[in-house]
């Protein structure tokens, strides 16, 4: 006869809880990258560039004639301490998640055959599948890595408009671009900045402000018995 504790309907739901919460993690996490890699590839088509790391990797990716799915996994790697420092395991670990699958689904471009994107339509529907798309991963304490990693702790730390903070550095990459995309596409590339940073704006009071560093049990043991 097994000795083992059985586990009880309580322990039971809360197991299967975990479960399906991991499994609606994930599919949120999924849809988000989704969303921004069509962005992502209609801008690189009307080649221009948008802001935060995945407009930084647009940009090194048109001077070195390098894959922006490799470009963008390297410039991630610095932003990954700070994740871990300030904003906990759970939302790096689901960052850095976001990260590779963006990086999958960007690949996917090489399958279609070669065409253009008019610049206008880059600007202004590559802006907006870029903005609905993070704000989707914002909601469900998730980001692209990078920038969006500063911007949710300063909302998270101060309570500041993320879609300012977004536009005041998203503007700062894409003025450090224009040597790579010239001044036209890099005023296309400013107006989907803007159109990315209002979507954010107006998705910002649903954003989870409470992202807490992982507590070990030691920590919480010496809270609760001082």
């Amino acid at each position: 006869m097994s000795t083992e504790p059985s586990l009880t309907p309580k322990e039971m739901g809360h197991n299967a809880w975990s479960g399906m919460e991991i499994l609606r993690k994930f599919q949120s996490i999924f849809i988000g990258c989704v969303l921004a890699s069509i962005g992502i590839i209609l801008l690189r088509h009307a080649h221009l560039v948008t802001g935060g790391t995945p407009g930084l990797a647009l940009s090194l990716s048109y001077l070195l004639n390098a894959s922006f799915s490799t470009v963008y996994l390297i410039v991630n790697i610095p932003f990954y301490i700070l994740s871990i420092m300030r904003m906990g395991w759970s939302f790096t670990v689901s960052t850095f998640l976001a990260t590779l699958i963006l990086s999958t689904t960007t690949m996917a471009d090489r399958l279609f055959p070669a065409f253009t994107v008019p610049d206008w339509a880059g600007a202004f529907f590559g802006g907006a599948f870029v903005g609905v798309g993070l704000s989707y991963l914002f909601l469900n304490g998730s980001s692209l890595g990078g920038v969006n990693i500063l911007v949710l702790y300063f909302h998270k730390r101060f309570g500041w408009d993320p879609g300012k903070i977004t536009f005041v550095i998203d503007f700062s990459v894409v003025m450090s671009a224009l040597y790579s995309v010239g001044f036209v596409k890099g005023a296309y590339s400013v107006l989907s900045v803007v159109i990315l940073s209002s979507i954010i704006s107006f998705s910002k009071g649903r954003f989870p402000i409470r992202y807490k560093p992982e507590v070990s049990s030691r920590s919480i043991g010496t809270q609760e018995n001082p």
